[in-house]
């Protein structure tokens, strides 16, 4: 090979190299999505470009239409009064672990009425676990309704199988008595963690209403 040669296979090369260099730089450039605070992304000052916001969903500030969650988040730790939230619309369905008080990653952009168009949703509830000291059987507290009827009890029973919704609705989950099989609809706004799933093992606090549904307002794994 004469140097003529290897001089043009070395423009050649170091054309390649650079058209790379900056295909690459512009993939990331629109993939990466900068880490910014709620309070900082409820400024305004990021307009179209691509972020991730790490918040608290505020209590009962969600809805579900057509398959649209649209719910608001604030910074538990350094904003505990709420005062700053930023609102979010995700296109994407509703996880059976979304609920009050869990913590959402949010990735997307801000749009013209300070709203995030949310285009990846990752949430996180940590797992909690309670004994089943005291706790009435799924079976006694439907003997009890009438006398414990809208006071606060613990109850221990199994999640249904095919049962497990989503946060909002009249029925969240069924809760079923192992030992004798009775039934009873639970209504529970909060987050669930990953281990819940169906078939688990569940402490519930909370009130049994007029509607003989359970309104929990803790939910732990038995353990």
């Amino acid at each position: 090979m004469n140097s003529k040669m290897k001089r043009r296979m070395v423009a050649v090369t170091g054309v390649i190299v650079i058209v790379v260099v900056v295909v690459l730089a512009v993939v990331g450039g629109t993939s990466s999505a900068k880490t910014v605070s709620v309070a900082d992304a409820a400024s305004g000052s990021f307009g179209d470009r691509k972020i991730q916001v790490s918040g608290t969903v505020v209590e009962n500030s969600f809805s579900v239409k057509d398959n649209t969650l649209v719910f608001s988040v604030y910074d538990k730790e350094a904003d505990p009064s709420a005062s700053t939230q930023l609102r979010v619309r995700y296109e994407g369905g509703v996880s059976s672990t979304f609920g009050n008080d869990v913590v959402a990653i949010c990735t997307g952009k801000i749009d013209a009425d300070g709203v995030l168009q949310c285009s990846e949703l990752v949430t996180k509830c940590p797992s909690k676990y309670e004994n089943s000291t005291d706790s009435l059987s799924v079976s006694r507290l439907m003997g009890y309704a009438d006398s414990v009827r809208n006071k606060p009890v613990k109850v221990a029973g199994q999640m249904k199988e095919g049962t497990l919704g989503v946060a909002g609705g009249d029925r969240r989950f069924v809760v079923v008595d192992p030992d004798t099989g009775d039934e009873m609809p639970v209504k529970y706004d909060g987050a669930l963690s990953d281990e819940t799933t169906e078939g688990s093992s569940l402490i519930l606090t909370g009130s049994i209403n007029d509607q003989d549904v359970f309104v929990a307002t803790e939910v732990a794994l038995e353990g």
